[in-house]
């Protein structure tokens, strides 16, 4: 690795961090502290490989073959997925492009950085829960007990508003209007807020919860045996449970893998069957475009089969094609 005529690698990330973050783009808590581990960890991985310390490197150390190792190292020894791979990609390009701006000498090399492509990869089918399997859910805590009251709030919560889960564990007291509006201001992903409204159930436990819990203006608004907010480890955890008692009753979600998230994508789903416009729920989850939200009309099979239903089917003949000669035939059996 070449280290002649390049800037410190140390000095530019600084002032990464600290002018085009911070000052210059105001980037969000999370949107920091994701591009600060991305680094730690690469950062790592040179000092595993070339046994070379942070403040020794250059610019020109972070060449591509470099970052290409390292991009492999996340998905074969971490057992990353392709979307935190890429994810990590994102981070290590803007970077790449303010240290442009910072060392021109270093250009060439950044070039070739920056030409690695982001890795294509399958989107699964989204999973989502029926009304019974939410309903089989949101009834397994044991009411009976305080940390059965605070999950079946939890989960009703989640489930009326399709929030993201750490969106949720984030509220504070006075983000719940029960009273006047009736709703709950969500901060999500760069600083992001939105008001989604509560049902007149959801508001009474939440009213009750408040009470029992004496959650004031700036507490946590679920909070864990020590008095202090849910970890999204926990939240976790407390769905995992009631998934297992809920299956008790209702086979069908024996098996299944169901995250917080599940609750958001079933969310999504049961108001577009219900026929809420799609620009309406983009706004409900807090999407930038429609065109993410448009992924739950994707994978509505019901709402595909009503479409095909109004279609009839043409009439033709049937034939069988055979190839005219071997290329064709080999090209028909790809």
């Amino acid at each position: 690795m070449n280290t002649h005529n390049h800037p410190s690698f140390g000095a530019v990330l600084q002032d990464y961090f600290c002018q085009r973050l911070a000052a210059q783009r105001d980037a969000s808590p999370a949107t920091v502290a994701s591009y600060r581990d991305t680094f730690r960890l690469l950062l790592t991985y040179v000092h595993d490989l070339h046994r070379k310390e942070p403040a020794q490197l250059s610019l020109g150390d972070l060449d591509a073959p470099l970052v290409l190792g390292f991009l492999d190292h996340l998905e074969r020894q971490r057992h990353n997925s392709v979307r935190t791979r890429n994810a990590r990609l994102a981070a290590i390009r803007s970077f790449l492009h303010f240290a442009a701006l910072k060392s021109p000498i270093s250009l060439p090399s950044i070039q070739r950085t920056l030409a690695i492509p982001m890795k294509r990869f399958d989107r699964p089918v989204l999973g989502f829960l029926s009304r019974e399997e939410v309903t089989a859910i949101l009834d397994a805590p044991d009411r009976a007990t305080w940390s059965g009251r605070r999950d079946h709030v939890l989960l009703t919560t989640l489930y009326n508003t399709g929030a993201r889960v750490s969106e949720i564990l984030t509220t504070v007291g006075s983000d719940v209007d029960l009273i006047g509006r009736r709703c709950i201001e969500l901060h999500g992903k760069g600083r992001k807020h939105r008001v989604v409204p509560l049902w007149p159930s959801t508001c009474r436990l939440l009213a009750a919860w408040i009470k029992e819990a004496k959650i004031e203006t700036h507490s946590p608004l679920f909070q864990n045996s020590r008095g202090v907010r849910m970890s999204r480890s926990g939240a976790e955890d407390r769905l995992a449970r009631a998934v297992g008692a809920a299956a008790v009753v209702c086979p069908t979600l024996k098996k299944r893998s169901i995250s917080p998230h599940t609750l958001r994508h079933t969310t999504a789903m049961h108001l577009l069957q219900a026929g809420v416009d799609i620009t309406v729920i983009a706004l409900w989850l807090g999407h930038e475009s429609p065109s993410t939200t448009h992924i739950y009309v994707e994978a509505d099979l019901a709402m595909k089969k009503k479409a095909l239903d109004k279609l009839q089917a043409p009439t033709t003949k049937s034939s069988c094609f055979r190839p005219s000669d071997a290329v064709l035939a080999f090209l028909d059996g790809l």
